[in-house]
């Protein structure tokens, strides 16, 4: 049990962490920069973090993100073309509105995320349909052929 709590704290810490770079980013007129330049590194590196996390499938960027961080609860539904993803709550995005007004979606979990998807799925379509920065959910579209 003490691990468990110990894993929770570390998760929320990073989340924090991750919140506050996001806000001094922005506050310094550079997010967008440095999220731009975040995902070409990670789309650069994708398939070899896709190996780190696990992710053998793409839905799997997804469910072992979650995992790991403790932080957006994402669920995957199968469809026709792929599966949809959705997370109706994210710890990084609920810190970071209590923070300031710089959203953390796409630098920080939807661009490594897709990078990951990428890296196992080359010519996946990744469409982010909506996110809990300006929604009731994060919902994003998988087309896996």
């Amino acid at each position: 049990m003490l691990n468990e709590q110990k894993i929770k704290t570390l998760q929320m810490l990073y989340a924090a962490a991750l919140a506050d770079s996001v806000v001094r980013y922005g506050n310094f007129g550079i997010l967008d920069d440095v999220a731009e330049q975040k995902r070409n590194e990670q789309f650069k590196n994708g398939k070899t973090l896709a190996e780190r996390f696990g992710v053998q499938e793409p839905c799997d960027a997804f469910l072992k993100t979650a995992d790991t961080y403790g932080c957006a609860n994402w669920e995957c539904e199968k469809t026709e073309t792929g599966f949809t993803a959705k997370a109706t709550n994210c710890m990084l995005c609920a810190i970071s509105k209590n923070m300031g007004q710089y959203s953390p979606c796409k630098v920080h979990c939807l661009s490594p995320i897709e990078a990951m998807v990428k890296g196992v799925a080359p010519d996946a379509v990744f469409e982010t349909e909506s996110t809990l920065w300006d929604g009731d959910c994060c919902a994003v579209k998988v087309i896996v052929d």
